[in-house]
């Protein structure tokens, strides 16, 4: 049996180590060796699942061109890491387009390289395209987190499949004795976003559907970013927030969240971030949590229309402000959209997801 080598550049608590997360631990349960490079930084999901996992220098920079700089380093030392399975019998498993470094030393080696998709929106363009030309000259096989992704980011003469993620076991059994409730005891309605600290994830305009519910007592908001307090704090600084928001840094833990939660929302720009699946909207649904998500991309796919939530531009923040009262007044309606969602999670099956990882592995 072969050795898997997974490849992620920054260890987090975002989606994309999370996905790969559930990988890891899947193949680990089907006997593969693993082994896993991430660039180094502080804790993640992905910490503490292989005692073989290797690191290599990365560090963001507040000016781009020195976080570019760091990239392009990190790299090549990637590369020259990877090397050393010249005449090992393994497979290069890449988690998103980023970690360039290992596509090229698997195509050097004449090894397998699997890649993981899970972004559209990369800037600037020539990056992308650099990217993008390095995935079709040396990936095997490509995974796409969605349809709509697979369909704007497909490669020439590549096997490619869309393997929708998933929901673990570990996460889901939580939520079976769950009772959603659109109100808590004292009678708010609490929204819920969670997301990383960039504009373009609808930061600002959360803010300002905030601002427009401010006259109503009963709804309150709640925004989870995924950095540290003091990232919140210097980013905050002159930009003053309603008193009907509460802020909290990275929380590697989301379940206590989604049982307080009336509803949750993803306010990605439609026309800046395309979100290629929306990990936490599934999340939510799975505690029938109603969403308000982008109409394109995989949210599209996940969402119908005013059965799960609603499928609604954030830039339309007096649109979702009316939503988010009129839902507030309208518990049955809100039970009703539970009962979808609820529904509706349960077609992101952990059992599914891991069949068909390993069917592209051993193919």
């Amino acid at each position: 049996m072969k050795k898997i080598i997974f490849i992620h550049l920054l260890n987090d608590f975002s989606g994309s180590p999370k996905v790969l997360s559930q990988v890891i631990n899947n193949c680990k349960k089907k006997g593969y060796a693993i082994e896993l490079y991430t660039g180094k930084s502080s804790q993640g999901f992905l910490s503490g699942l292989t005692e073989k996992h290797h690191y290599y220098f990365y560090k963001r920079f507040e000016n781009k061109y020195a976080t570019l700089f760091s990239f392009m380093f990190s790299q090549l030392l990637l590369f020259l890491k990877l090397l050393k399975y010249y005449n090992k019998d393994v497979v290069l498993y890449v988690n998103t387009m980023l970690p360039f470094g290992a596509g090229l030393a698997g195509k050097i080696m004449d090894k397998p390289v699997i890649y993981h998709v899970h972004e559209t929106s990369i800037s600037p363009k020539l990056f992308k395209r650099f990217l993008r030309f390095v995935v079709q000259i040396t990936a095997s096989k490509v995974i796409f987190v969605s349809n709509s992704l697979k369909k704007e980011e497909s490669f020439n003469n590549r096997s490619e499949t869309v393997v929708y993620n998933s929901l673990p076991k570990t996460f889901t059994n939580k939520t079976f004795q769950h009772t959603y409730k659109p109100n808590d005891n004292k009678g708010i309605f609490n929204v819920y976003m969670i997301c990383s600290l960039k504009n373009y994830k609808g930061v600002q305009e959360f803010v300002e559907i905030a601002k427009l519910c401010e006259q109503n007592k009963k709804v309150h908001f709640t925004l989870i970013l995924n950095v540290e307090q003091k990232e919140i704090s210097s980013y905050f600084l002159n930009k003053p927030v309603t008193k009907n928001i509460t802020i909290l840094p990275t929380q590697n833990k989301l379940e206590a969240f989604y049982k307080k939660a009336s509803l949750v929302l993803n306010l990605s720009r439609v026309d800046e971030w395309v979100e290629t699946f929306g990990l936490t909207i599934i999340e939510a649904m799975a505690f029938g949590v109603p969403v308000i998500v982008p109409p394109i991309g995989g949210p599209s796919e996940i969402v119908t229309n005013e059965k799960e939530g609603y499928l609604i531009s954030s830039y339309e923040i007096e649109g979702i402000a009316q939503k988010i009262l009129e839902l507030s007044n309208n518990e049955n309606k809100c039970l009703e959209l539970s009962k979808n969602a609820y529904k509706r999670s349960l077609d992101f099956n952990e059992e599914v997801f891991n069949s068909k990882i390993i069917e592209i592995i051993e193919a």
